[in-house]
């Protein structure tokens, strides 16, 4: 996930320039599958999770057997759902017009390109760091400290005008947004049993879909209203801040709460 901006996007950006968008799709579409595929067939389930699985024994961190509609209606799942959502629709915005908004400061196409791949490899960093801040410190609180961190960023864009302006709150921006994500399984893990991880992980992944999606189509409305990306960055901010307040609830749970999953 950090890598492909740095790869992927400056392949894209180059195709385009040779090839209408349809062709630029095609060739991308192929390169995919051809490595995907045959790599998604050499997964394969850990020892110890097949074990377990075979044992089918009743998870014993967690406590007394809860079922999958109990977790899902259970108030860290449900506030999860929402961080995830708030989360995904503060930085989707952003990330998706950041090309745009350089291409409409005056920067070249291929240098705006490297914009976005200068976020994918602050990424890489990101991941790494606030994951073992996660395992040191607690996931749910670095989570909270890091989704305050990326709203705060993201209104660094406003000012940013030249390359290397752009650089900089890129770096920035893509360490504490990369940094967010590995959070979110491992505070899914942490609540609920083994089991039903499928569906509570896909029910959080469900919700930042939709926040994926929500922030290029409000961004693409707004510049289409204002003839600015100011406001896209202002409301990826406010938005960023609604996912820091529902992450700090979510650490204000009871403990029992918490490690009962029912609400």
């Amino acid at each position: 996930m950090g890598m492909a901006p740095m790869t992927m996007s400056p392949l894209a950006a180059w195709l385009v320039q040779a090839h209408d968008w349809r062709t630029s799709l095609q060739i991308i579409a192929a390169l995919v599958a051809a490595i995907m595929v045959p790599v998604a067939l050499l997964v394969r389930r850990p020892p110890a999770l097949a074990q377990a699985a075979s044992a089918a024994a009743p998870d014993a961190t967690h406590g007394p057997a809860m079922s999958v509609g109990q977790a899902m209606r259970s108030a860290p799942f449900l506030i999860l759902v929402l961080t995830s959502f708030l989360s995904c629709a503060t930085h989707s915005g952003p990330i998706f017009h950041t090309v745009s908004y350089a291409v409409t400061c005056g920067i070249p196409l291929m240098a705006a390109v490297s914009i976005y791949s200068m976020e994918g490899l602050a990424g890489m960093g990101g991941r790494l760091v606030f994951g073992l801040l996660g395992d040191r410190f607690g996931a749910a609180r670095v989570l909270v400290l890091a989704l305050l961190a990326q709203a705060i960023v993201v209104l660094g864009y406003v000012y940013a005008r030249e390359l290397g302006s752009f650089y900089t709150v890129a770096a920035l921006f893509g360490f504490t947004y990369a940094g967010v994500m590995p959070l979110f399984a491992v505070i899914s893990r942490e609540n609920f049993p083994l089991r039903m991880m499928g569906t509570v992980i896909g029910g959080t992944t469900t919700a930042s879909s939709l926040g994926m999606a929500l922030g290029p189509v409000l961004g693409g409305l707004i510049y289409d209203t204002f003839s600015s990306y100011a406001w896209l960055f202002i409301g990826a901010f406010s938005l960023g801040i609604g996912a820091f307040v529902a992450a700090l609830a979510f650490t204000r749970l009871p403990r029992r709460q918490m490690m009962a999953a029912v609400a």
